[in-house]
C-alpha cells in the first residue's frame, strides 16, 4: 500500500496468513492465521510479519500494535517443524537469521508492539513474543523453548532475548531442559508482563495499549529506541545515549505541552511533534 494512513483502506487482503485490522484508537490487530498448524512460522508467515509491521509503521494513524493468534488454543506453537526434515546447514544458517531479522524488525518498531498470549507460546512462537516491547498473557497459556527435544536449539534470537528479558540462569533452565511453562512461572520470572484470566485477555491488552497511546508519543518511540540501544551497550555508553535522546526532547512540541499541561492541571493534547 502507498496510502499514509491505515484507516483508508483494509491490510487483510495483502496477506495470506496475517489478519489486520486498525480500530478507531489507532490501534493495529495483527492475527498471526494458521489455525490448522498452531499458527506455526514458516518461510511465508516470517516474510509477511516483516511486512506487516514495516507497513503499519508507516500510517501515521496507527500508535499501538498487537499480535496475537488465531483461535484459542495457540499463539504460536513454534516454527513448522515440516521444514526441518531435509533442510542443509546453510539452509537452517539463513533460516535463523531470516527469523532473527524479523524479530529485530518488532523489536526496532517505534510504536509499541504488544504480545496477546492467548495460548501455546513455544519455540519460535516464545521468541516472537519476546521480540514484542511488552507480553499480556492469559492464565492459561504454555510458554517454552522446546528446541534441544529435536536436537537443536532456539534460532530466532530465543537464546539471546531470554538470558536479557529474565537472566542468564533463566534462560539456561528454560532451553536446556525443554520444558512447558505455566504464565504464572512466566511472570515471575519476568517473561510475561501481566496475567489474567482469558476471558479478560483482549480487553487487558487493550486497556495496556491504550493507556500508553495517551502518553506523548514521540516520548514512547524514544523510550524504546534507548532501552533497545542500551541493551546492546555498557553501562556508560548507555547512560550518554540516553542524555542525548532526554535532551533531544526539549526540542518538541510534545514536551513544552507536557509540561505545560501538568501546570495547568490539564491532560495534554499530543500531537506527535
Amino acid at each position: 500500500m502507498t496510502t499514509e494512513t491505515a484507516k483508508e483502506e483494509s491490510t487483510s487482503e495483502d496477506y495470506q496468513f496475517l489478519k489486520v485490522e486498525v480500530d478507531e484508537q489507532g490501534i493495529a490487530w495483527l492475527e498471526i492465521h494458521r489455525p490448522e498448524a498452531l499458527n506455526a512460522l514458516n518461510a511465508e508467515v516470517l516474510d509477511e510479519l516483516r511486512d506487516a509491521i514495516v507497513e503499519l509503521v508507516s500510517y501515521e494513524d496507527v500508535f499501538a500494535i498487537i499480535i496475537t493468534g488465531a483461535g484459542e488454543k495457540a499463539f504460536v506453537a513454534g516454527a513448522d517443524i515440516s521444514q526441518f526434515v531435509d533442510m542443509e546447514p546453510a539452509e537452517a544458517r539463513a533460516m535463523s537469521q531470516n527469523g532473527q531479522d524479523v524479530m529485530a524488525t518488532i523489536e526496532a518498531s517505534p510504536i509499541p508492539v504488544i504480545a496477546m498470549i492467548n495460548g501455546f507460546a513455544l519455540g519460535g512462537g516464545l521468541e516472537l513474543a519476546m521480540a514484542c516491547h511488552l507480553r499480556v498473557a492469559s492464565s492459561t497459556a504454555k510458554l517454552g523453548l522446546p528446541e534441544v527435544g529435536l536436537g537443536l536449539i532456539p534460532g530466532f534470537a530465543g537464546t539471546q532475548r531470554l538470558s536479557r528479558l529474565a537472566s542468564p540462569g533463566v534462560a539456561r533452565e528454560w532451553i536446556l531442559t525443554g520444558d512447558m511453562y505455566s504464565a504464572a512461572q512466566a511472570l515471575a520470572v519476568g517473561v510475561v508482563n501481566r496475567v489474567v484470566a482469558p476471558e479478560e485477555l483482549r480487553s487487558a491488552t487493550i486497556q495496556l495499549a491504550t493507556t500508553i497511546i495517551k502518553r506523548g508519543p514521540v516520548a514512547v518511540a524514544t523510550a524504546l529506541e534507548v532501552i533497545r540501544r542500551g541493551l546492546e551497550v555498557g553501562q556508560t555508553e548507555g547512560e550518554n545515549i540516553e542524555a542525548d535522546c532526554f535532551g533531544f526532547l526539549f526540542s518538541t512540541e510534545d514536551q513544552k505541552e507536557g509540561a505545560q499541561a501538568f501546570l495547568d492541571k490539564r491532560k495534554p493534547e499530543f500531537h506527535g511533534r
